[in-house]
């Protein structure tokens, strides 16, 4: 079984065909917590994932407003941001745990910002730049994450 993935990402446009790719490998629901630096392409990437599910339209970071949902035909997908994140609890008075369901997909941009409230990630994806490039690591935790890894 295949546990860890790894992939160069040469520029933007790879970073949103990956997320199409990601998409495209859950059929069940997923929760996946993005890592990596401030520009590293978490919302780049949300971007490619959200699309590849058939949004059209405008992919936005939900920096301010912790969480955008998006309704798909399939699918609902939550993209939460939680860099301006003051207390991990704010997040029970968001009902967070309402959000991760048998129909959702959630990505979680910044997720050490809710540590202890948040349900663990069947994925950990990272984010980073090497040179010029930047290098996607997917790190499965559960079987559901396995299945994705193994359909990349």
């Amino acid at each position: 079984m295949l546990n860890f993935f790894k992939e160069e990402l040469v520029n933007a446009e790879q970073t949103v065909a990956f997320g199409g790719r990601l998409s495209a490998a859950c059929e069940q629901p997923v929760c996946i917590y993005l890592h990596g630096d401030l520009g590293a392409g978490k919302t780049t990437l949300s971007r490619g994932f959200i699309q590849g599910l058939g949004h059209i339209g405008n992919v936005k970071s939900p920096t301010y407003t912790l969480v955008e949902p998006y309704q798909l035909a399939d699918w609902q997908v939550y993209h939460f941001d939680l860099y301006r994140l003051g207390d991990p609890e704010e997040l029970e008075f968001m009902g967070i745990r309402d959000y991760f369901n048998a129909t959702s997909h959630c990505l979680v941009e910044w997720p050490e910002r809710g540590e202890g409230v948040l349900p663990s990630p069947d994925i950990d994806l990272t984010l980073r730049y090497v040179d010029q490039q930047r290098v996607v690591e997917l790190q499965a935790n559960t079987e559901v994450g396995q299945r994705v890894l193994n359909k990349l």
